[in-house]
């Protein structure tokens, strides 16, 4: 045990982790020159596209250090906010992480949160400027920032470089040295945690674990605390660049467990796996349960597909335990799913890899949060979308779900984060100075405000330095309507939305801009309009497509000409009454992203 060590690496999003990961890969010759490529832990397609990492990625090392023989289990972690729960995972296992911060860009909002997660769970930081051969690098400025924010001693701050390899060894060497091995007891029963699994369609589910006490050997009887469920541990093993099998993984060892489980329920993260012989009194204590953002209904194109979008969903879950859905069924777009998310960005990722992974076309609605509608009757009914909102005349009010939101920033941009918060409706109950540049600011509001397009804006306007944490604070009556998009008079209720009274001329106004540029044109025109009852507030007309009839008329009379066009505007006239819309699926997108 006392040569393990076990870290993960926490930055902001773009700080150059998955560079360094791959820097400190090539020097302890986990990775052959051969098999090197940028990125090496990014497996996904979708990560190396949009040069993010969406999924924390472990990896064994081996390296000798005078003249002993060390193991680095080494966790690399996501950058961006909407995937801090993958994060919060990834600190659970380790003892250790290295904390990166650009030294051309500062302290940003993500490694703030970050690190003070690392340092509620105990674990030694070690901070690294990275991105040291830039021109644009302030060394000194950025070595203040650190030390004000962990008050560590100015000369343990490593200067590195995942470009050019500079002061890799640095860390290696202070990953050893700083770093303490795993706590543990290996005569006590088993102890492992799950942080991590995934889906392989001919081993069934392969659960990541770090083994806190105790060991697990090939072919133990295993036991999950939280589910009671009972399996053989058919194979074990650690991860190297692929799964390398072992015959007992110890206390502190970070590995992989396969039992042939098949249903997707039976493993939880955060879940505590235990020997059936020799069982543990307690499981360990995981991570709390995910808070969802966003809610959207996510529907399959073709209705057959009903089913297969379940079990994709659910294989998708287990990658990403973040995600949460439940069954649910729209007028337009027949039976689906509602799902929550994390954030936008997440939201986006979520369609992209069911589309990539699992061959799954889906619709995903405009994203929304759950109301209470009191009746006059006096009765109560939940209500998730618009179209199940009962008629206006027996509604006495909604309530909408508040909650209470704490946002930390630099003080520089704090007139702007209280304005936006104040347009959407926010009450501000409480400033308070962290330290001389930090604020943190509290404010009661809706949670409908935030699913749109909150966190983007505060990224924007705060220049990515604000973080964001709220809680649900309960129910509050509001002046709700609905607002209804009508394409040729039908109503698409998949573009409808529950809205502030305030709120709803705009958006109807913006909402018809939007699709007139979406909606490819027709040989009729179409007429867009957004309606809240039966009153139109807004309307677009998308121009027929006209195809030139009298191009073969040449000479003769105009009145052949005009024959034609007759003609044309009978058929015309005729085709509107029946034509029917074909929404793109980017229009549906697009009103999320309205400015």
């Amino acid at each position: 045990m006392d040569n393990i060590r076990n870290f993960c690496i926490i930055a902001h999003i773009d700080h150059g982790k998955s560079t360094l990961a791959d820097r400190l890969l090539v020097e302890t010759k986990t990775v052959s020159e051969r098999d090197f490529h940028d990125q090496v832990l990014d497996d996904m397609d979708l990560e190396r596209e949009r040069g993010i990492t969406i999924k924390s990625h472990a990896i064994q090392m081996d390296l000798n250090y005078e003249g002993k023989d060390y193991v680095l289990n080494l966790i690399d972690t996501p950058g961006h906010v909407d995937f801090s729960y993958e994060v919060s995972r990834s600190i659970a296992a380790c003892e250790g992480a290295l904390l990166i911060v650009d030294a051309t860009q500062g302290i940003q909002a993500q490694t703030i949160s970050n690190l003070f997660m690392a340092i509620e769970h105990d674990l030694e930081i070690i901070p690294v400027l990275n991105k040291m051969d830039m021109p644009s690098a302030m060394p000194e400025e950025v070595k203040d920032q650190i030390e004000e924010l962990i008050g560590c001693d100015r000369n343990s701050i490593i200067e590195a470089s995942g470009k050019t390899g500079l002061g890799v060894d640095e860390i290696l060497k202070a990953i050893i040295e700083r770093i303490p091995a795993p706590k543990g007891d290996a005569t006590a029963p088993l102890q492992a945690l799950i942080f991590d699994s995934v889906f392989n369609s001919f081993r069934g589910i392969i659960a990541y674990i770090k083994v806190v006490n105790g060991e697990i050997k090939k072919g133990d009887l295993v036991k999950f605390v939280n589910t009671g469920k009972e399996y053989k541990a058919d194979e074990i093993g650690v991860l190297r660049l692929t799964q390398e099998p072992r015959n007992v993984l110890k206390t502190g060892d970070v590995g992989y467990i396969i039992s042939g489980i098949k249903t997707s329920k039976e493993v939880k993260v955060g879940d505590t796996v235990t020997t059936i012989a020799n069982p543990c009194n307690k499981a360990i204590e995981g991570f709390e349960n995910v808070k969802p953002m966003v809610f959207a209904g996510v529907y399959p194109v073709d209705a057959d597909d009903y089913e297969d979008l379940r079990a994709s969903l659910e294989k998708l879950q287990l990658n990403d335990a973040s995600l949460t859905f439940e069954p649910e069924s729209s007028a337009a777009l027949g039976f689906g799913f509602r799902c929550g998310f994390l954030g936008m960005l997440h939201m986006e990722i979520i369609q992209e890899r069911l589309d990539r992974e699992f061959d799954m076309d889906v619709i995903t609605t405009v994203p929304n949060v759950s109301f209470n509608v009191i009746t006059k009757k006096g009765e109560k009914i939940e209500v998730h979308n618009p179209s199940g909102l009962p008629k206006e005349t027996l509604i006495d009010f909604i309530e909408e779900p508040y909650i209470h939101a704490q946002i930390i920033s630099n003080s520089d941009y704090i007139g702007n984060i209280m304005k936006l918060c104040i347009d959407k409706r926010g009450e501000l109950k409480n400033q308070v100075y962290l330290t001389g540049n930090r604020v943190e600011v509290t404010f009661d509001m809706p949670l409908s405000e935030i699913v749109f397009d909150f966190y983007d804006k505060l990224k924007s306007i705060s220049k990515g330095y604000a973080s964001f944490d709220y809680h649900q604070t309960g129910f509050k009556p509001a002046k709700l309507i609905k607002l209804d998009i009508l394409l040729n008079g039908e109503s698409v209720d998949a573009l409808s939305s529950l809205i502030h009274f305030d709120n709803a001329y705009d958006l109807g106004r913006r909402m018809c801009l939007k699709l007139k540029e979406l909606i490819p044109r027709q040989q009729f025109d179409i007429a867009i309009q957004a309606a809240i009852g039966a009153k139109v507030i807004a309307r677009e007309t998308i121009k027929a497509v006209r195809k030139d009839v009298t191009a073969k008329c040449y000479g003769g009379d105009i009145t052949r000409k005009r024959k034609l066009l007759e003609k044309q505007k009978k058929g015309k006239k005729r085709m509107r009454q029946v034509g029917n819309v074909e929404v793109p699926q980017k229009a549906f997108l697009a009103v999320l992203k309205l400015d």
